[in-house]
């Protein structure tokens, strides 16, 4: 099954308020393991980039200034996300960014089918525990070391790591019990039934029996009694 982990970075909170995005990463995974197959952009967001997001992110106008606006190179995106679910940490934030993006360049939304939250999987596997990225790095103890700032490619590494251990962690095991599951689930065939000969009956001779006797008298004080032997 292919997933991308994605995280976005942008001017604020609202994308319907005026605020746009400006940097996308975007992380494959094919049964739950990074490929390797990474996407990452910036975009011009077409307006000035308020001092609040940019002490959480770093990104500038003048380092934006050079970039390509959103419809501009928006093929690449669609092309490398496909029809894969999207996981990403408080999805309704992210999602609301791409799809805002999306539609404003004219192309088709991310169906909402298609989200998947780790911060909703967080909430109901660790309820009351903290939920950040960073915290859940600290629990399932995820260097994070390098992040000094947001930056939507590395915390989309982070969070695929994190979304691999919110799910159990990586179970070597599993891909062996899936494929036993499917042996034990291919049909059953009936066997042939085996024909059964008839029993041999055995007639003892009056001379045997005699010899039986004639032994048995021999023995003195039975296990089975005197009745038994006569």
């Amino acid at each position: 099954m292919r997933e991308i982990v994605f995280d976005t970075e942008t001017t604020g909170l609202s994308f319907s308020g005026g605020d746009r995005m400006v940097e996308i990463g975007c992380v494959e995974m094919v049964n739950r393991v990074e490929t390797g197959r990474t996407f990452h952009a910036y975009y011009h967001p077409e307006r000035d980039m308020p001092v609040e997001a940019f002490n959480v992110h770093g990104l500038s106008e003048t380092f934006l200034s050079d970039k390509p606006r959103f419809g501009e190179a928006v093929h690449d995106l669609i092309d490398f996300i496909g029809d894969a679910p999207m996981i990403a940490h408080n999805a309704g934030f992210d999602f609301s960014f791409l799809n805002g993006e999306l539609q404003r360049c004219g192309r088709p939304i991310v169906h909402m089918g298609r989200m998947v939250d780790t911060l909703q999987i967080a909430r109901s596997r660790h309820p009351g525990a903290k939920h950040s990225l960073d915290a859940l790095c600290s629990r399932f103890g995820i260097d994070r070391s390098h992040r000094v700032l947001h930056g939507a490619l590395l915390d989309a590494q982070l969070l695929a790591q994190v979304y691999v251990e919110l799910l159990g962690g990586r179970q070597i095991g599993l891909g062996l019990i899936a494929e036993a599951s499917a042996a034990s689930a291919s049909p059953v065939v009936a066997r042939t039934p085996r024909i059964a000969r008839p029993p041999r009956v055995f007639v003892v001779s009056e001379g045997d029996l005699a010899a039986h006797a004639a032994f048995m008298s021999r023995i003195k004080d039975p296990i089975w009694g005197a009745a038994a032997s006569g």
